[in-house]
C-alpha cells in the first residue's frame, strides 16, 4: 500500500510540477499526515527536492515539493529501420546524453553492440552516485522486424537474424539494472503521456510516423499495451487503397513511401533521416504524401473512433515540425470528407514529444514501471 502511495505521489508531482502536501492530500485523497510520512522519506531517499516557501495571508507558509532531477536515471535504445538511439535521461525527462548509429540495415549483433559501447561510455562519464541511480533500460523496437524486409527493401537473411535474437536478454546479461522491451510505436505514445504536454488528456489513440507508421493507445490515463503488448498496432488497421482496394496504414502512410518517390527521381533521401527537425526541399512530392497519408489517418481515426471514444487523436513523427503541422491541418480536412454518422470525432492534435519519442518512450519504460501508477507493462525483467 505505501509502495502504491508514493507512486501516487511522484505521478501528481510529474504531471503538476510541484505541489504543497495540502494540494497532494485533497488530490490523492489520502491524510496530510499520510502525504507528510510519504513525502519525508520521498525526500530522504533523494527523489524531491523542496521549492522556496509560498506565503499566504495567513499561518506557516507553504513549502512545495518537486521532482529532483538528480533522484534517478534512465536509459532507452530506440531501435529503428534505419538508425539506433541510446539516450540517458534524469528524473525529469530531461536528455542528459545521447548517442546515435545510423544503419541501411539493423543488425542484432551490430545493435547490441552499439547499445553496449553506448552505455559503457556514457556511465564512464558518470559521478558514482549518478551511475548509483541509474533504475533501468527500455528497448524501443518494432516487434517483428522481419515481416518488414520487403517493405523496407531489406535483405531477408539479415532481417531474418532478428526471429532468433533476444537483444534484451544479451543487454541484461551485461547490466546492473534491470531491461525492459516494448514496441517502439507504443513506447512512443508512453512517452508523450508522461513526458507530452496533453493538456490532461485521459483517452487519446496517437500515431507515430516514421519509416513505417505505427502508433498506440491512452485509456483512462493508462498506456494499454495489450495481451502480448502490441495493442494499438495502427500500421496493420485497414484503410483504402489505390481503386477502393484495402491496404494497411503502413504502405499509405510512412515515410518509406515518400523515401520511394524521390528515390524514383534520382534524389539523394538521405537528408530524410539525417536531418529529421529541418529537411531539404522536396516540392510536390511531399505534398502528395502528406495529402495521401492525410486521407489514410483519417479513415484510421474514424475506424478507431467507432470502436473507442476517444478524446483525440495525437499525431507526431520522425519529422520538422512545420511538416507535422501540415500533416495534422490535412488529416483534420480529410476527416470532413469521411462519412461519421453516429461517430464523435476526436479532436487531431499535434504531438508535442517530437523526433526523440521512440527513446525517450524507451526510456519512459523503467520510469513508469519504477516509479509511476498506472503503467504499461513492458515485457522482461
Amino acid at each position: 500500500m505505501r509502495d502504491h502511495n508514493e507512486r501516487l505521489v511522484l505521478s501528481l508531482l510529474r504531471r503538476h510540477g510541484s505541489l504543497a502536501k495540502t494540494d497532494i492530500a485533497r488530490m490523492s485523497q489520502l491524510s496530510i499526515q499520510t502525504v507528510s510520512v510519504i513525502m519525508r522519506k520521498l525526500e530522504e531517499d533523494g527523489l524531491l527536492v523542496r521549492q522556496k516557501p509560498v506565503r499566504g495571508k495567513v499561518g506557516q507558509p507553504s513549502v512545495p515539493m518537486a521532482l529532483n532531477p538528480e533522484g534517478a536515471y534512465f536509459f532507452g535504445l530506440k531501435i529503428g529501420r534505419r538508425s539506433a538511439d541510446v539516450v540517458l535521461i534524469d528524473f525529469l525527462g530531461n536528455i542528459r546524453s545521447m548517442r546515435k548509429l545510423s544503419y541501411r540495415h539493423p543488425t542484432p549483433r551490430e545493435t547490441t553492440r552499439f547499445a553496449l559501447d553506448s552505455i559503457a561510455s556514457i556511465r564512464a562519464g558518470l559521478s558514482p552516485e549518478q551511475d548509483r541511480r541509474i533504475a533501468g533500460l527500455g528497448i524501443a523496437i518494432p516487434f517483428e522486424l522481419w515481416n518488414w524486409a520487403d517493405t523496407a527493401g531489406a535483405p531477408r537473411e539479415i532481417m531474418d537474424e532478428w526471429r532468433r535474437a533476444d537483444i534484451r536478454a544479451d543487454i541484461q546479461a551485461r547490466q546492473d539494472f534491470p531491461v525492459y522491451l516494448q514496441n517502439d510505436a507504443t513506447s512512443a505514445c508512453g512517452a508523450e503521456l508522461v513526458f507530452g504536454q496533453t493538456g490532461g488528456l485521459r483517452d487519446f489513440i496517437y500515431f507515430y510516423i516514421g519509416t513505417f507508421a505505427g502508433g498506440g493507445v491512452v485509456l483512462n490515463g493508462t498506456l494499454f499495451a495489450g495481451r502480448t503488448g502490441n495493442a494499438g498496432a495502427l500500421g496493420s488497421m485497414p484503410v483504402p487503397g489505390p481503386n477502393g482496394r484495402p491496404i494497411q496504414l503502413i504502405e499509405a502512410a510512412s515515410l518509406a513511401l515518400l523515401e520511394r518517390k524521390l528515390l524514383a527521381r534520382g534524389v539523394d533521401t538521405s537528408f530524410l533521416w539525417d536531418s529529421p527537425t529541418e529537411w531539404a526541399e522536396i516540392g510536390p512530392d511531399l505534398d502528395a504524401w502528406i495529402d495521401a497519408s492525410a486521407e489514410a489517418l483519417g479513415y484510421a481515426i474514424v475506424s478507431a473512433s467507432a470502436l473507442i471514444d476517444f478524446e483525440a487523436a495525437v499525431i507526431d513523427g520522425w519529422m520538422p515540425a512545420g511538416v507535422r503541422a501540415r500533416l495534422v491541418k490535412a488529416v483534420a480536412t480529410a476527416l470532413t470528407r469521411i462519412n461519421v454518422a453516429g461517430i464523435q470525432v476526436p479532436e487531431v492534435r499535434e504531438g508535442t514529444v517530437g523526433i526523440d519519442a521512440r527513446s525517450l518512450g524507451g526510456a519512459s519504460l523503467p520510469l513508469s514501471e519504477r516509479f509511476l501508477i498506472a503503467s504499461a507493462l513492458p515485457m522482461g525483467a
